[in-house]
């Protein structure tokens, strides 16, 4: 008896600093976790009429932005915003491909990302703010092109800014916050996932509170006015196919339509036979 209540006593004052420990290193990796991975692309616009510069930013700041003229009369401009952790170079092949079509392509780095300025703690709403910078910028509507976390800021920008987007490209999108923020964490580890994972993201909704399911693009989709298209890849495993499913039943169905690559993963859609057909014939069916 005298063990079982020492064993007890003991479990009392273990318990609530297991709690503490884990309460505290869950808030430490919220903050890591929107600060790492920095993955820079190192590719370069080798075509057209190429300007390298620096714009500001919502907060002062600045951002890198190339501009990229096709040789030809310009059929529009098309405005590419990266994922998380890259840089303007991931989305260089995709321009390229926009540029055949006689498009002139603008790519930014993000704040925190490539050589735009630091900002700590980057989310989808400030992806947005640096689209928005970037079309402040152009000063006239644009296609608007988005990738992963770029996907969500372009639907936020798009959805704050309706009249100056008339195209809307979604790669590697999702439908709500929470459960992609999850996936990305099970997938970079499901121990980590599993077990940091939920707080983490409940830490997040303590912080930013509604708007991190507000702005979801799930939620913004019957806000958006212009034809959307959603580009996915069939075995993405950061965000399954069935994200990019849940987000093209909010959007009216003349209004979206979709490309599910085979054999494709998070980030190479764009590189599978049959995504530039689909581009083109969305783009010359709405534009």
């Amino acid at each position: 008896m005298e063990t079982l209540l020492a064993g007890l006593n003991i479990l009392t004052w273990l318990l609530p600093g297991l709690v503490f420990s884990y309460l505290l290193l869950s808030l430490i990796l919220t903050y890591v976790v929107q600060q790492i991975p920095r993955n820079p692309v190192d590719d370069i616009p080798d075509w057209g009429h190429v300007t390298d510069t620096i714009i500001p930013a919502i907060d002062g700041r600045s951002l890198e932005v190339w501009r990229i003229e096709p040789d030809a009369e310009s059929r529009g401009i098309v405005v590419f915003a990266h994922g998380w952790g890259r840089n303007r170079g991931r989305m260089v092949e995709r321009a390229r491909q926009f540029a055949r079509w006689g498009f002139t392509t603008v790519i930014h780095s993000a704040r925190d990302h490539g050589n735009s300025s630091p900002k700590r703690l980057m989310n989808a709403l400030r992806f947005s703010e640096d689209i928005e910078a970037v079309m402040k910028w152009i000063n006239e509507p644009v296609l608007l092109y988005g990738h992963s976390a770029g996907s969500a800021g372009a639907i936020i920008a798009a959805f704050k800014n309706p009249s100056m987007v008339r195209l809307l490209f979604l790669e590697a999108s999702y439908a709500y916050t929470r459960e992609a923020l999850l996936s990305l964490y099970r997938w970079v580890n499901p121990v980590f996932g599993n077990l940091f994972g939920p707080m983490i993201v409940l830490w997040m909704r303590i912080f930013y509170g509604k708007i991190i399911h507000e702005y979801s693009p799930g939620c913004l989709a019957e806000h958006i006015q212009m034809p959307v298209m959603i580009i996915h890849g069939q075995n993405d495993r950061r965000f399954p196919l069935t994200f990019a499913e849940k987000l093209k039943e909010k959007f009216k169905p003349d209004q979206v339509c979709s490309y599910f690559a085979k054999n494709a993963g998070h980030s190479d859609s764009s590189q599978t036979p049959g995504y530039p057909a689909a581009v083109k014939s969305f783009i010359d069916q709405y534009l």
